[in-house]
């Protein structure tokens, strides 16, 4: 009877160890699948990370791209054109959240790279243009020059009227060509290619004015008080000057109405004052005018247009390299107003009329008791025209004057004073009246008028038999 509750009570207790035992193994299962299902959650939001993250990443790659292509496809064709034409302007970045980031400092790296590398090889191709050029112009105006004499003993040599108005039109038109090559020379750094001796500015500023076709709507009025002369280094570049100025004038202006260009001398140099009553120019034109008559050491030949203009790029040069100065303005005549300005010291001198008279076919000084004179330039390559050419309707020289000593204020000219009788002024007045404007068949009949008249009283003269109309000797 004993052994029956023994063994319930052993089942008891394997039962209470087994519901135990159940007990905490069901306690463990809870905590691992509790513990999975964290792990589960984490992995799901670390997967949530990397999968927005890789969103990021694959847009700001895309966002990339398209910088790179607005890169290649714009900004950089854009900074090419801009480079010849600054107002071209250059944009910026496509996605303004790249700005100060390390893609916006790369992408502005290469266009610095781009920017010099085109920089210098324009450079680089200019100077080679320019160089060739310069060779080119420099022989073929040499050639000019020795075509200019030719022609120049030609019409001392023949008699015939026909071959002289011939030989005249030839030699202006050897002067036009003469000039544009002239002009295309000192843009690409060329020497001008004359050297003269010290020369009165009326007589260069005629000269000057000879050079175009034209020249007969030039009215020049002479205010110097002084007998005011260029120094020789001087000469040639001030009336490459003055001329480019003037076909500048001409060129954009009525044939049917004048040019006018006045001397004045001030305390500290002289000014040539071109005046035209034409189109004029915009802001933004005579903005170009004075960057290129500014002289700057940069200039470029892809800068002067197509075709190129040469004229106030010439005359920049020659401001730079000679220390004078121009300034382009609206005229108050409508037109514009061109000044070269020519500093007395050290481009300035004055002559002795007495030991160098002036020319006859330049304006008089504007004196006391002595009337202005205009002038027209004649058809000639020379700085003042030929005196033959003139002789049949120049006015008589005026004579030689004694002058007191030169007297000098600080900074200013050289002053001299003339003395003059009465009746010396009275002749020269009448002498001196203002001329009318030729036309060039005017000049080449007065020429032929004069070789006519040579050949006449030279048949007069000799009793030989008149010479052959080819030239003064027979072969």
């Amino acid at each position: 009877m004993t052994s029956i509750p023994e063994a319930l009570l052993w089942c008891l207790s394997a039962g209470t160890a087994a519901a135990v035992v159940l007990a905490a193994l069901s306690i463990r299962a809870r905590g691992q699948r509790a513990d999975l299902r964290s792990r589960l959650s984490a992995a799901e939001e670390q997967n949530s990370a990397t999968l927005h993250s890789n969103t990021e990443l694959s847009a700001r790659l895309r966002a990339t791209e398209a910088e790179i292509r607005h890169l290649a496809g714009t900004r950089l064709p854009d900074l090419t054109l801009a480079l010849a034409h600054p107002h071209v302007p250059v944009p910026g970045l496509l996605d303004a959240r790249f700005a100060g980031t390390e893609t916006d400092q790369a992408l502005s790296a290469v266009l610095e790279q781009v920017s010099d590398a085109i920089t210098k090889e324009r450079s680089r191709v200019d100077a080679a243009a320019q160089s060739t050029l310069r060779g080119a112009t420099t022989t073929i105006q040499a050639l000019l020059y020795q075509l200019q004499s030719a022609l120049q003993e030609m019409q001392h040599r023949y008699d015939d009227p026909n071959v002289a108005q011939d030989l005249l039109n030839a030699d202006f038109l050897n002067e036009q060509a003469l000039r544009r090559i002239q002009a295309t020379g000192v843009v690409c750094g060329a020497w001008p290619g004359l050297t003269r001796e010290d020369s009165y500015l009326a007589e260069l500023v005629v000269g000057a004015t000879s050079r175009l076709r034209g020249y007969e709507r030039v009215q020049v009025s002479n205010q110097l008080r002084d007998p005011v002369a260029v120094v020789a280094r001087a000469v040639e570049p001030i009336a490459i000057t003055v001329t480019e100025l003037l076909a500048n004038a001409l060129h954009h202006s009525h044939r049917e109405l004048p040019v006018t260009i006045t001397l004045q001398q001030g305390n500290r140099g002289a000014s040539v004052i071109v005046d035209d009553y034409g189109v004029g120019m915009h802001d933004d034109e005579i903005k170009a005018a004075m960057e290129l008559l500014s002289g700057d050491d940069s200039l470029l030949l892809t800068q002067l247009g197509d075709p190129p203009r040469s004229g106030f790029a010439a005359a920049g040069q020659l401001v730079r390299q000679y220390g004078f100065g121009v300034h382009v303005e609206p005229s108050p005549y409508g037109g514009v107003r061109a000044v070269v300005y020519i500093p007395g010291d050290p481009l300035l001198t004055v002559l002795d009329e007495s030991a160098q008279p002036m020319s006859v076919m330049a304006p008089l000084p504007h004196r006391s008791g002595v009337p202005d004179r205009s002038s027209s330039a004649l058809p000639t390559g020379a700085t003042t025209p030929s005196p033959a050419a003139a002789a049949p309707s120049a006015p008589a020289a005026p004579s030689a004057a004694s002058y007191e000593a030169p007297q000098q204020g600080e900074g200013e000219l050289p002053r001299r004073r003339r003395r003059k009788p009465v009746s010396e002024l009275d002749e020269s007045a009448e002498h001196t009246e203002s001329l009318p404007p030729r036309s060039p068949e005017e000049t080449g009949s007065r020429w032929a008028a004069l070789q006519r008249g040579t050949e006449s009283g030279r048949a007069a003269a000799q009793p030989e038999p008149p010479r052959s109309p080819e030239g003064n000797a027979q072969s």
